[in-house]
């Protein structure tokens, strides 16, 4: 007898086969298949929750195989299907072969819910499965995409009453039906179909649009940073900011999400689905629902590398991948460890992080935008009013040149050079008093919204959709999508020679002036548009360029 139940495991997971087996023998439960502490563990989970439910835990020895038997498995999503497959092997349910379980056991025989619904009713439906059963909380997940395949419910013993409904007739019993208990659980009301998720929803996992509530208006001056944000969002460009401390680096930062376009409902159920696996989504409690705004993650500096890229024992999304069609905010970028940020040059370029292992390689999705903010020294001073020369001693930076250099450092030449966008900020830039009104998120954000229906159908015409944003262009594409002539070839000539530009910076200045020219609307890149992508590029080498 067995039962289908799913492993989480990278992006995709694995689909599990728990096979359950009663003979004579010592009673006892062995619980075979690389099965990790917490799987074994449910043995005597299943023990308890088998008597507190009201059914017999078979007298004989029962052997429970998870198959394949290759795959590690770990986690208590587990135990439900385990006590699924032993009531059938010992004849108290019928043989549940073509549905799927998942739920962790309380010894009181109720569920608890597990990560990675999602991610395992997906993987489930192109498996041919054609049930499933989950815990109650996770019902609202769980109907994105099964929402009439699916039952939920809260004990073990519902769930034995609903293999049993289902093997006479084919369909679930209405009493547990996912569809009845949205209309009666006021918890899981507002979730919206798969087809057609809300604009305005914005309830993510981790650091999202909703932790980081505010808008442009908020912040006085910082025109040039407001514009090079407006063109990261709009593009999908990375963006090193740097300058003193208190000039708004973080602040306008973090109010990047007020102006990023929504996602698409397939981009919304991908990104819901690594946030599932990760054990961060948030269903329920009013909140229920795929995450239709780009997710923002801004972990902390001492991060490991495993936090940022992903891995683990059991292979999990890192920040990159919790990132995925939306941005990674590395505040104080240079705190950071320096294997941290070189980590980062090859998923910025190919879109995806490898992570190899004995025994498997593992490819995670990681399409996410990268803002740097960082200070221009160790002390932050460098560049300011009165720079060791006394006239202001707030302003006096006493880092020596070796301390600078060592600091910029950590970036190197070549994750620099895959960022496209790099702005200087000045506290004089922020004026703290004055009555003009700043121009609010939302100006910027319908720009933004209009440039990237403009990439939309671009990149439908020209890639089949496979590229989201200009930042991802490759160079056949640039060639034909970005071609410039006369004064504005002459302007890129010139900078490449004047500021030593490599192969890649160049492209970089033209995948930021062809989302300039989205910006206005227009279809040719102008001389203009080139030279702003120039003087957003420009910066940032040296860290003395604070000074000039």
């Amino acid at each position: 007898m067995f039962i289908t139940s799913y492993a989480p495991f990278g992006a995709d997971g694995v689909i599990i086969r728990v096979e359950a087996d009663i003979r004579r023998g010592i009673p006892g439960a062995d619980i075979t298949g690389l099965a990790q502490t917490a799987v074994r563990e449910s043995r005597e989970r299943a023990r308890a929750a088998f008597r507190n439910s009201g059914f017999e835990f078979p007298r004989d020895r029962v052997l429970v195989n998870l198959a394949p038997a290759g795959v590690r498995k770990d986690g208590a999503s587990l135990d439900l299907p385990i006590a699924l497959a032993i009531m059938a092997a010992a004849g108290s349910i019928p043989p549940p072969d073509d549905l799927m379980a998942l739920g962790e056991l309380e010894l009181s025989g109720n569920l608890r819910p597990v990560r990675g619904v999602l991610a395992a009713i997906a993987g489930g439906l192109e498996s041919g499965i054609k049930g499933f059963i989950v815990p109650l909380e996770n019902a609202a997940e769980a109907r994105i995409l099964a929402k009439d395949k699916t039952v939920a419910v809260a004990t073990l013993k519902e769930a034995a009453e609903a293999v049993a409904y289902y093997a006479r007739n084919g369909v679930f019993p209405s009493g547990l039906n996912v569809q009845q208990q949205a209309n009666s659980d006021p918890s899981s009301r507002a979730a919206p179909p798969a087809q057609s998720p809300p604009a305005t929803q914005s309830a993510q996992s981790g650091d999202c649009a909703g932790d980081f509530a505010g808008d442009f208006a908020d912040v006085r001056g910082q025109g040039r940073y407001k514009r090079a944000l407006e063109i990261a969002a709009a593009g999908g460009h990375n963006l090193l900011v740097f300058g003193p401390p208190g000039a708004g680096k973080t602040m306008l930062a973090r109010r990047l999400p007020s102006i990023m376009a929504p996602l698409l409902p397939s981009e919304a159920v991908e990104v819901t689905r690594l946030h599932s696996l990760a054990g961060l989504s948030r269903f329920g409690a009013g909140q229920e629902g795929l995450i239709t705004t780009p997710p923002f993650r801004s972990p902390h500096h001492s991060a490991s590398v495993e936090g940022i890229l992903g891995g683990g024992k059991t292979v999990r999304p890192g920040e990159i991948s919790l990132a995925h069609f939306g941005a990674l905010f590395l505040d104080e970028a240079p705190e950071f460890r320096g294997n941290v940020l070189q980590a980062l040059r090859e998923p910025l370029e190919d879109r995806v992080i490898s992570i190899s292992r004995a025994e498997s390689s593992v490819r995670l999705p990681a399409d996410f935008q990268l803002i740097l903010a960082a200070n221009p020294c160790p002390c932050g001073k460098l560049g300011m009013t009165g720079h060791n020369f006394g006239d202001s001693p707030g302003a006096t930076c006493f880092c020596s040149p070796e301390e600078i250099h060592r600091y910029w450092r950590k970036f190197g030449g070549a994750l620099l050079d895959r960022v496209e966008l790099r702005v200087m900020v000045k506290q004089s830039d922020t004026p703290l008093t004055g009555s003009n009104a700043e121009e609010p998120s939302s100006a910027a954000a319908a720009r933004v919204s209009r440039a990237v229906e403009i990439q939309r159908a671009r990149f439908q015409d020209n890639a089949g959709g496979a590229i989201r944003r200009n930042a991802a262009m490759t160079p056949p594409l640039i060639e034909r999508c970005c071609a410039v002539s006369g004064e504005a070839e002459r302007a890129l000539n010139a900078a490449e020679q004047k500021l030593g530009f490599s192969g890649r910076a160049i492209h970089g200045v033209l995948r930021v002036a062809r989302t300039i020219a989205d910006l206005e609307g227009c279809d040719a890149i102008k001389p203009v548009h080139i030279l702003e992508a120039i003087q957003h590029r420009r910066l940032g080498d040296d860290p003395y360029d604070v000074m000039t």
